[in-house]
């Protein structure tokens, strides 16, 4: 008789996660519906996406039954490129703002045009 390797999670809990995504995908489309905007918006939408994300990842990739060694080896590095990119975009900000703070200090000079 043959046997399954790995192990078995009942069905219903994978139901209640797609549920629960149906329901996450509705706020997030209310956000648009609602016509937020600025920072509410955007920050509605992240925490929407990202719970989302997290759900699919810990349920239907099994990662919610994965040993912590092998969570950190998969998710680590994208954490700490997220990281790295926030870290540009401050950087990038900081370059943007100081350019224009000098640039706008220079004397006018018309264009000539032949």
């Amino acid at each position: 008789m043959a046997t399954a390797e790995g192990q078995q999670h009942p069905i219903s809990i994978y139901l209640w996660i797609w549920g629960l995504l149906f329901v996450l995908s509705f706020f997030s489309y209310m956000v648009d519906y609602a016509q937020l905007e600025g920072y509410l918006r955007w920050s509605l939408i992240l925490l929407f996406m990202f719970l989302k994300a997290g759900f699919i990842i810990a349920i239907f990739m099994h990662m919610a039954w994965e040993r912590m060694a092998l969570i950190t080896a998969i998710l680590g590095p994208p954490l700490l490129l997220l990281v790295f990119i926030g870290l540009m975009a401050i950087e990038g900000d900081y370059t943007f703002l100081t350019r224009l703070e000098v640039f706008s200090q220079l004397p006018f000079v018309p264009e000539v045009h032949h």
